[in-house]
C-alpha cells in the first residue's frame, strides 16, 4: 500500500517490521508517564505575538556537540552515559494522529482505526525537552529513507523545543494536498520511525549539510542512513520503553494546538494531551527511537 507525502514530494511505502502503536498494544499502561510527561508543561499558555513559522535551525546561543553512532543499551539494561553527557530528565515523545474529516477539519482517530482509500492524516508531536527530530520510512520492506529533516521543510532543520507542538505534514501549506498523508488504493500496513536526540546525531546531515548534499536536485533528494546507523537506531527502538495511551477521539484540533505548530507557540497543562505518549524506561538516555503503525484495508 501507498502513502502519498505530497509535501516530501515522493510516493512511499512503508513496511518494515514493529512500531509504537503496536507496542502500546500490547505494553502494559503506565499512569505515571502521562504525569511525568505533562508535569514539565507550564502552567499557563506562552505569550507570543509571533506570526512566522518557526526556526527548525539550532539555537545559535549554543553549540551542542554531535553524539556519535548510538551505542546500543549492553545486557543487563544499563544505558551508556555518552562520555556523561546525560540528564536526569527522561525522554519523552508525545502522538497525537489526526484525520481529515467531511468537513475538511482535522479530528482526533485511533491509530488502530483502519484507513480506506482516500483517507487523510496528519501526525501531531510534542517532546518533553529540547531535542533533534529524525522520521524515517521504507519502501517494500528495503532501505530506509530519511524523511525528516527535509531539504525542502524547515531550511533543513530538525530542532524542536519542548512542549512545542510540530505537525508532519504541515497545516500551514499553501495547499490542501500538501496539508495530508493521503492512503491511495493499495491495502497495507504503513510505518513511520522517529528518532529523538539529546544532540544532533554526527553521522546525518542537517540544515546547510543536507542542503550542500542535495544541491543538485533537492526536490528528489533522499539521504539513506549506513546499515550500521539504521541497525543501531533498530537496537534502541528495542530498548524498555514506557507507554501510556488516552484513548480519546473524535474531538476536533484545538486552537493551542494549531496555533503552538504554526508559529512556535508551547502547549500548557490545561492543553489537550497527547493521545499517545512514550518515555524511555530510565533517565539518562539521549535518544529516543520509536514508531507508529497504521492499517490501510
Amino acid at each position: 500500500m501507498r502513502l502519498a507525502v505530497f509535501g516530501l514530494g515522493f510516493l512511499c511505502v512503508l513496511v518494515l517490521a514493529g512500531g509504537f502503536q503496536s507496542l502500546a498494544l500490547q505494553a502494559p499502561q503506565d499512569d505515571e508517564v502521562r504525569g511525568a510527561f505533562l508535569t514539565t508543561r507550564p502552567k499557563t499558555a506562552e505569550k507570543s505575538s509571533a506570526t512566522a513559522k518557526p526556526s527548525r535551525r539550532r539555537p545559535r546561543t549554543t553549540t551542542p556537540k554531535p553524539i556519535a553512532t548510538p551505542t546500543p543499551i549492553p545486557d543487563g539494561g544499563k544505558t551508556p552515559d555518552y562520555e556523561g553527557r546525560v540528564s536526569a530528565q527522561r525522554l519523552g515523545l508525545g502522538f497525537t494522529l489526526f484525520m481529515r474529516d467531511s468537513n475538511g477539519l482535522a479530528v482526533r482517530v485511533d491509530p488502530s482505526h483502519e484507513f480506506q482509500k482516500g483517507d487523510r492524516v496528519r501526525v501531531l508531536l510534542e517532546t518533553n525537552a529540547d531535542g533533534y527530530l529524525y522520521i524515517f520510512n521504507t519502501t517494500d520492506a528495503g532501505s530506509p529513507v530519511m524523511i525528516y529533516p527535509n531539504p525542502q521543510l524547515d531550511e533543513a532543520g530538525n530542532f524542536l523545543k519542548s512542549h512545542v507542538p510540530f505537525e508532519i505534514p504541515a497545516s500551514t501549506e499553501a495547499e490542501e494536498r500538501l496539508r495530508w498523508f493521503t492512503f491511495d488504493q493499495y491495502a497495507g500496513t504503513e510505518r513511520l520511525y522517529f528518532v529523538l536526540t539529546r544532540e544532533p546525531l554526527a553521522t546525518v546531515p542537517i540544515e546547510d549539510d543536507l542542503i550542500k548534499y542535495c544541491a543538485a536536485d533537492k526536490a528528489k533528494c533522499v539521504w539513506q542512513p549506513t546499515p550500521e546507523l539504521w541497525a543501531s537506531l533498530q537496537k534502541e527502538m528495542a530498548a524498555p520503553q514506557k507507554v501510556n495511551s488516552a484513548r480519546k477521539f473524535g474531538a476536533a484540533q484545538s486552537e493551542a494546538e494549531h496555533n503552538g505548530a504554526a508559529r512556535g507557540i508551547g502547549l500548557a497543562q490545561t492543553d489537550p494531551e497527547p493521545t499517545l505518549v512514550v518515555m524511555t524506561a530510565s533517565s539518562n538516555p539521549v535518544i529516543l527511537v520509536t514508531g507508529l503503525e497504521l492499517f490501510h484495508k
